[in-house]
Parts: structure tokens; C-alpha cells; sequence
């Protein structure tokens, strides 16, 4: 059996087409990788942990993350969030009360802390560490200069925390009169 000369052109020309197919599919998917992780490596970063800059103020677009300890400062509201079980400041929380302090010494007001819980685990436990994190804000201020008769310690009325998990397992400060 034989073959024509133009079965053989065709068949050429379908590997040809076949070849030049595969070359391109392989070439676009080489670039597309390239493009991609180029992407990646100079996409802005969502902070890891809440960042207050040394203003004080919070950096816009703070994420609260989910087991870690980190503090934000929140229209004049300091918030110190807490990782699970912990009740260890994040680092720049002197940073962050420093217009607390600042109320305090020389403004004559008081700061107001309180402690909030999540809704995860034993409620009287989840009480009881949300009173350690307080003292613990407290245990701040005083190291910052703050008397011990200008914090005052206020218990909310529902001490578990609005949001999420992570978010609601806080403390806040505030300045009163």
C-alpha cells in the first residue's frame, strides 16, 4: 500500500501544527508560572500582626490575627489582643499607651481597663484569664509611671467579647475624667 504525496503533506503538517501547539502551551505556562511568582513577591503584604506606628495611632487595614498577641490603637480606644490561653502583651504596647499615660500625667484623667473573653472554653476559666490580661495592662501602665489610683479596673457588664474568637479576647483602654 502507498501513500500519497498529499497524505504525507497532511500528516506533516498535523505533526508540524501539533509540535508548534505544544511548543506554545509549554511556553505560556513557563511565562505564566513566571508572571504569578513575580506577582506574589511584590503583592503588599497583609501585616501579620496588628502594627501601631509610633504615633501611636493604628496602621490602616489592621488584621487581628487568630493566635497571636497584638495591640491597635482605635479612635483614642487601645485594644490589646490576646493569643489562646495567654496573657502576654504584644510588643509596642508601651508604644500604644503612650497617649494614655500622657492623659493620665498630665491631662489628670484615669485610665479605664477592661478585660473581654472569648466563647471558646470554660466560662469561669475564660473570667479569670480575662482579669490576668487586665492586670497585666495595668502591671503596664504602673511600669510606665501611671499611679495605681489613676487605673481604675472596670468589669463590663458582659464580658464576652464581640467579633470574632481573636478579636474578642481583649483588653481595653480608655481615658475617663
Amino acid at each position: 500500500m502507498s501513500f500519497s504525496s498529499s497524505d504525507d503533506d497532511s500528516q506533516q503538517r498535523f505533526a508540524l501544527g501539533f509540535l508548534f501547539a505544544l511548543i506554545a502551551l509549554v511556553i505560556s505556562t513557563v511565562l505564566g508560572v513566571v508572571v504569578y511568582k513575580r506577582g506574589i513577591a511584590h503583592a503588599p503584604k497583609a501585616p501579620a500582626a496588628a502594627v501601631v506606628n509610633a504615633g501611636g495611632a493604628a496602621a490602616p487595614g489592621v488584621v487581628v490575627v487568630a493566635d497571636a498577641a497584638s495591640v491597635v490603637v482605635e479612635g483614642g480606644v487601645v485594644k490589646f489582643y490576646f493569643a489562646t490561653g495567654k496573657a502576654d502583651l504584644a510588643a509596642g504596647a508601651n508604644e500604644a499607651l503612650g497617649e494614655v499615660v500622657k492623659g493620665v500625667l498630665e491631662g489628670g484623667k484615669t485610665a479605664v481597663v477592661s478585660g473581654f473573653h472569648d466563647s471558646t472554653g470554660d466560662a469561669a476559666l475564660n473570667e479569670e484569664l480575662a482579669k490576668k490580661r487586665a492586670f497585666a495592662v495595668r502591671d503596664a501602665l504602673k511600669a510606665l509611671g501611671v499611679a495605681e489610683d489613676k487605673v481604675e479596673l472596670k468589669k463590663p457588664e458582659v464580658t464576652q467579647g464581640s467579633g470574632s474568637n481573636a478579636e474578642a479576647r481583649r483588653v481595653e483602654v480608655v481615658l475617663a475624667p
